[in-house]
């Protein structure tokens, strides 16, 4: 199959695949309930049955696996190509701008919405690839499953689940990231830490915080309640902060008590840079009050300390490194909840290839010991294939015939449904140096870019399976 076939299929398909990731986006496919046939809540499931519907419509009909994950195949049932991403997606956060989060909206060559670029308008691409292999009559002596997860920002239960149940293709690809190839995803330090005290009574103290509601995302806001102090002393201390102008804080007295709200920007956890964490921020002002001395106000400066606001890369809690291939170690302080009788905490760590039990567990765990936390986590291991891997140059030369662009292995703190697939790699669908603000508001992708994307995947198929 020639290029000038491939790009003549795909000339005036960019409504199309517009009008397809939109049906997708409309859909609030964040965690929810388990329900029978939906094991996590209706959101998910229903972006699950509009895929399998379009694919349907596209003459490509899939099966729906006891709602755990879809496949749609193409070719015979020797299968040699996988290609894995999600439908569901993170909560839409606060600070969108071009329009709400799950209303899809086309500006300047630009799709904004939540999912458009993780992964739902990925997982189009791929399905408008096989649709093309079908359409253009190409033989395929093996056949391409594609894998559509509905849990890849809660756990990988999904995943894990089709894996028990079936064996690996040789050939794996995950479209949820960006382009080149990256062949290299960090390892993952994600423990759980708590301390405990008996009810207090001295004033002024805290009463309650409330930070991230996901892991592997920035907090865009946090809560805390404060008893003993007057909403003018926690203004002046707000105030004399000197934070970014992203961080806001709201302050509203109640029944005794005041309630402070912080609100900031979601990023992806793996990314922390590229938000402004609520969660760190409001520790910061705590600790900037007279809080008497107790317990709880000892955790709160002791959090404060191992997790202070703007440090991305864990240089206060001792586990900072970098290494050539894989780049440096990231920290998102991401999870708290705090009540009167004490606080359970996660931090979202993306380690290089470097990192060991012994430079990173070991030294997190003597931090948070003489800090008064007990801790529990394991190092979850990085994931790499080496560069000069066949499979590899295969992608290589179909992303650069299609691109125009030099290919390129890669390193990311992002983890992939790959990652603990032998062999397999996150291939696109994003390119180079584009900012598709994922996990954040106003998450968008380039048409343009996603219509490349299908034409490289359809090559790819046709490479490897033909």
């Amino acid at each position: 199959m020639d290029q000038a076939r491939i790009e003549q299929y795909f000339s005036g398909r960019e409504g199309q695949l517009v009008e397809a990731v939109s049906r997708l986006v409309r859909i609030d496919s964040t965690l929810g309930d388990t329900q029978p046939g939906q094991p996590f809540g209706p959101g998910p499931a229903a972006a699950l049955e509009e895929f399998l519907d379009l694919s349907r419509q596209w003459g490509l009909p899939g099966k729906n696996l006891e709602g755990y994950v879809g496949t749609v195949d193409l070719g015979g049932p020797d299968i040699a190509l996988h290609i894995l991403g999600h439908l569901d997606v993170v909560p839409a956060g606060e600070g969108w701008t071009v329009t709400d989060a799950f209303t899809p909206k086309l500006v300047d060559g630009l799709l904004y919405g939540r999912g458009t670029d993780d992964d739902k308008g990925p997982l189009v691409a791929a399905l408008m690839a096989m649709k093309a292999v079908k359409d253009l009559e190409v033989p395929l002596k093996q056949g391409v499953r594609l894998i559509l997860g509905t849990d890849e920002e809660t756990g990988f239960r999904d995943i894990r689940w089709y894996y028990d149940r079936h064996p690996y293709a040789p050939y794996t690809i995950s479209p949820d990231a960006d382009f080149p190839i990256i062949n290299i995803e960090k390892g993952h330090y994600q423990p759980t830490f708590s301390a405990a005290w008996p009810i207090e009574e001295a004033l002024p103290r805290v009463t309650s915080i409330t930070g991230g509601p996901r892991l592997n995302m920035v907090p865009p806001m946090a809560r805390a309640t404060l008893l003993g102090l007057e909403e003018a002393a926690v203004q002046q201390a707000i105030d004399g902060l000197g934070l970014e102008p992203e961080i806001r804080f709201t302050l509203t007295p109640q029944n005794g008590a005041l309630h402070i709200h912080c609100a900031g920007q979601n990023a992806h956890g793996s990314t922390p840079e590229e938000g402004h964490n609520a969660q760190t921020a409001l520790l910061t002002l705590l600790c900037a009050l007279p809080l008497a001395p107790c317990p709880s106000t000892q955790a709160i400066h002791n959090l404060n300390r191992l997790f202070p606001h703007g440090d991305f890369t864990g240089q206060a809690l001792g586990i900072a490194q970098r290494d050539e291939l894989s780049g440096h170690l990231s920290l998102a302080f991401t999870l708290l909840n705090l009540n009167e009788t004490g606080f359970e905490a996660r931090f979202d760590s993306r380690t290089p290839l470097c990192g060991t039990e012994a430079t990173i567990c070991q030294v997190t765990e003597a931090a948070m010991t003489q800090a008064g936390f007990t801790i529990k986590g394991a190092l979850e291991s990085p994931h790499h294939v080496s560069a000069d891997t066949p499979f590899l140059g295969i992608l290589a030369k179909c992303y650069e015939q299609y691109s125009g662009r030099k290919s390129q292995c890669i390193a990311i703190g992002g983890g992939t449904y790959v990652h603990d697939i032998p062999g397999g790699v996150a291939f696109g669908a994003s390119m180079p140096g584009f900012v598709s603000n994922l996990h954040g508001p106003d998450e968008r992708v380039n048409v343009a870019d996603l219509l490349t994307a299908a034409k490289i995947f359809t090559q790819v198929i046709i490479d490897l399976c033909s």
